[in-house]
């Protein structure tokens, strides 16, 4: 069974940048990309998603990361990243990418669909 593969958490500042890689197991023509955040006592969050389809591809995000956080694909390299920026100390968390091989027109609300997910890594915001 494969499974996407988390790099780039780490520490940073409040304010500071941070980018995540993930390198997922599905690069079809038709695919679902997200990454799943959750922090101690708090559920699972959706903050960020691209899906493709027969349609060309699109983008979503959380509420939280609207304006600050940038999804993106490399075709090459077969990975999702994810560009943070001013980064809050609300946005430590565990960091997951979930991947799946089939357009999901809603692809932050369903995150259950998901059949392929990596085991995490940790962004710590702190001064």
């Amino acid at each position: 069974q494969l499974q996407p593969v988390e790099s780039g958490g780490g520490l940073v500042q409040p304010g500071g940048s941070l980018r995540l890689s993930c390198t997922a197991p599905v690069c079809t023509s038709e695919y679902a990309v997200a990454w799943f955040r959750q922090a101690p006592g708090k559920e699972r969050e959706g903050v960020a998603c691209v899906s493709a389809g027969s349609g060309g591809e699109r983008s979503m995000y959380g509420d939280s990361a609207e304006g600050r956080f940038t999804i993106s694909k490399d075709n090459a390299k077969h990975s999702v990243d994810l560009q943070m920026a001013d980064l809050k100390p609300d946005d430590a968390a565990v960091y997951y990418c979930a991947a799946a091989p089939t357009h999901l027109r809603i692809c932050l609300s369903a995150f259950d669909t998901y059949p392929y997910w990596g085991q995490g890594t940790q962004v710590t915001v702190s001064p």
